[in-house]
């Protein structure tokens, strides 16, 4: 038999769903006084696009009411749950957990603490557009293509042509300015999203901007902290990974 969760680990989860459920119905029926009401004097809200469309964040309860009634109607945010696989925590006078919500164009995606009962800090993130997700795990694309095509070209060639031909006969949709490790990543993004992009590098190689810095640099953060869309670092690589073997990395990706 099974055991029963304690109630000391579901009591944090039930506060932060009890929350967020008043949170989510205010917003719903565009009641923003009931909304800020759920906002500690001294809250902080972090916004990444899904409701500014902008990287804003709001201080104190007038801030966050001059947001809403300038974006609210806009935005119809619903859905406010704790991320599926997730649980709150709870320490001290804190209540803090990861959530999921949508608004009318958008997926998102963010982080939530509690300080008797209301929201201090909250952080949301745009997570993907509706109608333009990305085509990975079962929506990938089938790869095979089964039949008669004896002048079909295969990956590698089409994989050339592009190449060859985006920047000249193909003009991209986007320009990034800089191959870093920020710069292309958001390439490999657009890229799965089906637009067009060059990314632009005063470098040489791609990583060279690893490369050629100080002879003991390495990752600031664990290696674990630090993977870029779709291909994680391996999982034997040092905590702390040198420059040369990120810039390597970065190269190949």
């Amino acid at each position: 038999m099974l055991d029963k969760p304690s109630s000391k680990n579901t009591a944090p989860s039930k506060k932060l769903s009890d929350l967020l459920d008043q949170f989510g119905a205010a917003l719903a029926a565009n009641d923003i006084e009931k909304a800020v009401d759920c906002f500690q004097d001294d809250c902080y809200w972090r916004d990444l696009v899904t409701f500014t469309w902008n990287i804003k964040t709001m201080e104190g309860r007038d801030q966050v009411r001059d947001m809403l009634k300038s974006q609210l109607s806009n935005t119809r945010p619903s859905h406010f749950a704790i991320a599926k696989g997730e649980d709150a925590t709870e320490s001290g006078e804190l209540i803090e957990g990861w959530i999921s919500f949508e608004t009318e164009v958008a997926r998102g995606f963010g982080h939530v603490r509690l300080k008797d009962g209301k929201i201090w800090t909250l952080l949301t993130t745009m997570a993907e557009l509706k109608g333009h997700e990305e085509p990975a795990g079962f929506a990938r694309p089938m790869g095979a293509r089964h039949g008669s095509g004896k002048n079909r070209p295969t990956w590698k060639e089409e994989r050339e042509r592009e190449a060859a031909e985006l920047g000249f006969k193909t003009q991209p949709y986007t320009v990034i300015i800089g191959g870093g490790q920020g710069g292309i990543a958001l390439g490999a993004r657009l890229r799965q999203l089906g637009v067009p992009t060059i990314i632009i590098e005063k470098n040489e190689r791609a990583g060279d901007s690893w490369r050629k810095r100080y002879k003991s640099l390495c990752l600031h953060d664990p290696v674990w902290y630090d993977h870029l869309p779709y291909i994680d670092f391996p999982k034997n690589w040092p905590v702390f990974s040198p420059k040369d073997k990120i810039g390597d990395w970065l190269e190949m990706y």
